[in-house]
């Protein structure tokens, strides 16, 4: 079990190590709540999950995840689709005490429409999740508060130059003062920093991503109340989770 606890807080400024999901049908350790300031890192990876999460999926997954499993047309898609959502099933449902399938979930609702689409959420509170995958890998987070997480592939040249406006203007210089080659890595580094910390807030990509610092260096720049970390994840991508102080007395960020 990944439990990294922040004592003191700032100790989430420095690179997390998730643990790796073992493939079903291998059990997970008996559960340790998350502190107050403290999260809960787990990695799949697609290539040494996709057998056994199809073959497990019928047991695990609810109706609304199989059907949206079969609707994705590439196989790699689909096979990291089941093997995050499995993986996510086996996470909570070993917190809870149930079995996986049991575990329900819903949607808050948005911030900045009031709409039930914001963080996915457990019906009691207790407990705050955030999901993230990319082709061939996902990272699950889980924590006593608010908490957003995301991966993704280091990307290419091209990409950054599509990507210009949706950064701060901070960041864009940032990345200009860069060697060309280190700026994709960059690139990546405050993207997965931005993005955990807008599904953190339950805003998602519905708000402007330029408008929010983050950072491109070696260090996050968090915002007010939350705490921002990246995580060591495979070559070729970048992570990062966002939790706000305090679990679930805390303010919003």
């Amino acid at each position: 079990m990944s439990l990294l606890e922040s004592s003191p807080p700032p100790a989430l400024d420095r690179l997390l190590l998730p643990t790796a999901l073992p493939p079903l049908p291998a059990a997970l350790p008996p559960p340790t709540r998350p502190g107050p300031d403290g999260v809960q890192l787990w990695l799949v990876a697609t290539a040494a999950h996709e057998q056994s999460a199809t073959r497990y999926a019928p047991l695990v997954l609810d109706p609304s995840e199989l059907a949206r499993a079969a609707e994705f047309r590439r196989p790699a898609d689909r096979a990291t689709y089941l093997c995050a959502h499995v993986g996510l099933r086996r996470v909570l449902g070993n917190q809870l005490g149930t079995a996986p399938k049991a575990v329900s979930m819903a949607r808050a609702p948005c911030p900045c429409c009031g709409e039930p689409h914001g963080r996915p959420v457990l019906p009691d509170g207790h407990l705050h999740f955030s999901l993230s995958h990319c082709e061939g890998l996902s990272l699950i987070a889980v924590a006593v508060g608010p908490v957003g997480v995301d991966v993704e592939p280091v990307p290419s040249e091209q990409t950054l130059v599509e990507a210009a406006d949706v950064v701060h203007p901070a960041e864009s210089a940032e990345l200009a003062a860069l060697a060309p080659a280190l700026r994709p890595a960059a690139f990546a580094r405050l993207w997965t920093r931005k993005e955990a910390y807008l599904k953190g807030l339950g805003i998602g990509l519905g708000a402007d991503p330029s408008t929010e610092y983050v950072g491109a260096g070696e260090t996050p720049a968090a915002a007010s109340g939350w705490l921002l970390a990246d995580i060591a994840v495979p070559h070729g991508h970048r992570g990062a989770v966002a939790l706000r102080r305090g679990g679930v007395g805390a303010g919003p960020g």
